[in-house]
């Protein structure tokens, strides 16, 4: 007899837990905090993965309402920047450009991707310059540091948007930044740094140790494998990948990686690229049986930790029960890392 797969349900679970928790009346939509706390900040970027974790549940159901949800959080986000597109980090906008590009492709509709390449567009006229080589900066007020978070996105970007339209600036681009990146800020057995420069002293800021940027150099890679086709971008995301786990989750589990906010979003960003590679190694592959462990042993703890009144709330540990308060990026992490795992027991 077939054993039942939970995972499914359990990643509706975790959908649902964030509405539970942090959901509220627009135009807030999402309580920055668990219990409510500080609402004043607006946060553009963690909007934009509300778009993407949205998708994923309409992508593995789906159920129409998940991408009726997606929509409204890309106009929530909209309305809440004044119905303007841009902000003044670049690393921002290139998270709800990738939003926009998939919002495109579940619905059909021609807007969404218009907005992505208008925002491609400002971010290579007012980010892309020569400082230290040719890259993006991270945000405007700041136009010679330079780091995986801003570079990452934009490879990933015009990869896709090259995917869509084949204008030579795209993939130009996007292969210019990737190998910045790989120059740059990526060691010999694959760890990724964060950034440049930005003290304006060109040290490179080894002390930040994010899974974020791990997952930004595995998606990079990725994304431009599949338009240039290049067996060595494949075996140089998976050295990061092999790397970061033994780095920053030696017992199969990452820890914290700072004091909520912004740092809880970070491990999302691992597991949602780690899913495109395992789409490429396939799940069956030699080279991907490490990566499927660290995906099945870490959320089997977040699911045994994080249950709290027949729902799931995340901590940034998942070895232990989430301690109050809990930012939603960090409820984001946990449904990016379920939705992984649904998938992958599906394949």
């Amino acid at each position: 007899m077939t054993t039942p797969n939970p995972w499914p349900d359990r990643a509706d679970l975790a959908q649902r837990s964030l509405d539970h928790f942090f959901g509220t009346a627009e135009p807030q939509l999402l309580d920055n905090t668990y219990p409510v706390g500080d609402n004043s900040t607006f946060n553009y970027w963690w909007l934009a993965h509300v778009i993407d974790v949205r998708l994923d549940a309409f992508e593995r159901t789906g159920d129409k309402a998940w991408l009726t949800a997606a929509e409204a959080t890309s106009a929530n986000l909209r309305g809440r920047n004044g119905e303007s597109l841009f902000n003044d980090y670049f690393d921002d906008m290139l998270w709800y450009a990738l939003a926009l590009e998939r919002l495109a492709r579940a619905t059909g509709r021609q807007e969404p991707l218009d907005d992505a390449r208008a925002l491609w567009e400002h971010v290579v006229e007012h980010g892309w310059n020569e400082t230290l080589g040719a890259s993006v900066a991270w945000r405007k007020q700041q136009l010679y540091y330079k780091n995986t978070p801003a570079n990452g996105p934009f490879v990933i970007l015009s990869a896709r948007l090259h995917q869509h339209d084949p204008d030579p600036r795209y993939l130009d681009h996007g292969v210019a930044a990737f190998d910045w990146i790989a120059a740059t800020l990526v060691g010999p057995d694959g760890f990724v740094e964060d950034g440049i420069n930005r003290e304006g002293d060109g040290r490179i800021d080894t002390q930040w140790r994010f899974t974020y940027n791990q997952g930004l150099y595995i998606g990079a890679a990725v994304a431009l494998d599949a338009v240039v086709h290049e067996p060595e971008l494949v075996a140089r995301a998976l050295r990061t990948a092999t790397t970061a786990l033994r780095e920053l989750a030696p017992d199969g589990v990452v820890g914290s990686e700072g004091g909520g906010g912004d740092e809880g979003l970070f491990k999302g960003v691992l597991y949602r690229y780690l899913g495109t590679l395992l789409g490429r190694l396939g799940t069956t592959s030699p080279d991907a049986a490490p990566l499927v462990e660290f995906v099945r042993t870490s959320t089997d703890r977040l699911w045994e930790t994080s249950l709290r009144d027949g729902y799931l709330l995340a901590g940034g540990d998942w070895r232990r029960p989430a301690e109050l308060p809990v930012f939603y990026s960090t409820q984001l992490s946990a449904v990016m890392a379920l939705e992984l795992r649904a998938s992958l027991e599906a394949r």
